[in-house]
């Protein structure tokens, strides 16, 4: 049994918490809402962000950092936009032979950076990997088979966290390609928030198959110029998180993107959203570091336009459409 401290208690740090407790592990769920602490802590579930699936009483929960002290593997599932602030809480806890594996998908907007950049300059440690994957954490919740990838620059810490996640309904691959890996996890919410209009719209089967290869080919240009390998996104935190997030309605971003059809603001409904939608703040981070790179983007360009510029979709999609000819 290794003990093992999820930071973040949304509906994936959740799931995981589940899924290593039913490994054997000796697991400690750490939340920064202490009511959401003492709630999960009474009904032994997680009433707003994973409902209906009990917790198990050897889980740990608690908004106490200190408690999660002394892990020998630390589990981020926290939204990018929050994950530098939540590194340097737990900077002092997390111990440099610890394994680190960060679950988080987005590029932080301030900086242009990936989250395991972030890690790096926030935490004394070189264990760091990304886990990511076509994972949708009710599924998963349920005992429903999927697989997942982790990867890392240091291969024995990548293989000693596929080691703890995985078991017979949860397959954990290792990959040496953390940027192309954190790429994928990252911009496929963008393509699945344009996957949600197209749907929304009742665009069709074509307009819709269309738009993922292309945005898959967008994911890949900026992916390999920021150091990424094109086989990354062939795999599963490539094509296969863009397929499962862009299909489901279980799929925050894909609902954005739903909600944005339907003649809805961003404004209005965002706020009130349980979760973090990742895509919103990376569609304006994506759109700006292929600006930097010089990596032509349009479909990214025109779900940025859309979700901060208040863009009409129909245009949005008349712009993609018009574009000059090219060849594949």
């Amino acid at each position: 049994m290794s003990k093992i401290s999820i930071i973040g208690a949304g509906a994936w740090g959740t799931t995981l918490s589940i899924l290593l407790a039913e490994n054997g592990q000796a697991v400690t769920l750490w939340a920064y809402e202490k009511e959401l602490v003492e709630s999960m802590n009474e009904m032994r579930e997680n009433s707003r962000y994973l409902p209906g699936f009990p917790l198990v009483e050897t889980i740990e929960i608690t908004s106490e950092a200190e408690r999660t002290r002394g892990a020998e593997m630390f589990l981020l599932a926290v939204p990018t936009q929050f994950l530098r602030r939540t590194a340097k809480q737990f900077s002092s806890v997390i111990g440099p032979a610890a394994i680190v594996v960060c679950a988080s998908k987005g590029i932080e907007e301030k900086t242009l950076k990936l989250p395991l950049d972030i890690l790096t300059e926030e935490l004394k440690n070189n264990n760091l990997s990304a886990l990511s994957g076509p994972n949708l954490s009710s599924e998963i919740a349920r005992g429903l088979p999927a697989a997942s990838v982790v990867a890392s620059a240091n291969l024995t810490a990548a293989k000693q966290a596929q080691k703890s996640l995985m078991n017979e309904r949860f397959r954990v691959y290792t990959n040496s390609d953390p940027i192309g890996v954190q790429l994928g996890g990252a911009l496929k919410n963008v393509i699945a928030i344009a996957a949600g209009v197209a749907d929304g719209l009742k665009l069709g089967d074509n307009a819709k198959a269309g738009l993922l290869i292309r945005g898959m080919a967008e994911i890949t240009r900026l992916g390999v110029a920021l150091g990424g390998k094109t086989e990354t996104f062939a795999g599963l935190s490539g094509m296969g998180d863009l397929v499962a997030t862009c299909s489901s309605k279980l799929s925050r971003n894909h609902i954005v993107g739903a909600k944005i059809a339907a003649g809805e603001k961003l404004a209005d409904f965002l706020p009130g959203m349980s979760a973090v939608a990742e895509g919103v703040p990376t569609a304006a981070a994506a759109r700006e570091l292929g600006r930097k790179l010089n990596v032509s983007l349009p479909i990214i360009e025109e779900v940025y336009l859309v979700l901060h510029e208040g863009k009409d979709p129909y245009q949005a999609i008349s712009s993609l459409m018009k574009r000059a000819a090219a060849s594949e």
